[in-house]
């Protein structure tokens, strides 16, 4: 049995940054934030017809996260034939919850930008 390495939880921070590139990459993050209630009332309406054609559903989160941790698991089998390194199952379980954290965080700034 392996002995528990401190620099595996460095997985953890590095793969919620990958997914949080990999969410902005799919959907940008608006940080314009007009004064005048005349541009508000654009930009809501802008908001509100990209919601129906889709642009805040959960799957624009989900792909993201999805591609992170088919990376993850490509990462530790490439390790796997690596002779002074060995995959990890507990490497990809820190880098999924990298990937939950970051995609929760990303996907709560989203509704709260959105409500506003």
């Amino acid at each position: 049995m392996a002995t528990c390495n401190p620099y595996s939880l460095l997985h953890i921070p590095l793969y919620g940054i990958l997914s949080i590139f990999l969410v902005f990459s799919v959907l940008p993050l608006n940080l314009n934030r007009p004064n005048r209630t005349n541009e508000r009332n654009q930009i809501n309406q802008r908001d509100q017809r990209n919601e129906r054609n889709g642009i805040y559903r959960k799957s624009h989160f989900l792909i993201p996260g999805l591609i992170a941790l088919g990376v993850a698991i490509a990462d530790e089998l490439y390790q796997s034939f690596l002779p002074n390194r060995d995959a990890s199952p507990t490497d990809v379980f820190l880098d999924f919850i990298g990937i939950t954290f970051a995609l929760l965080l990303i996907f709560r700034l989203y509704k709260g930008q959105k409500n506003e």
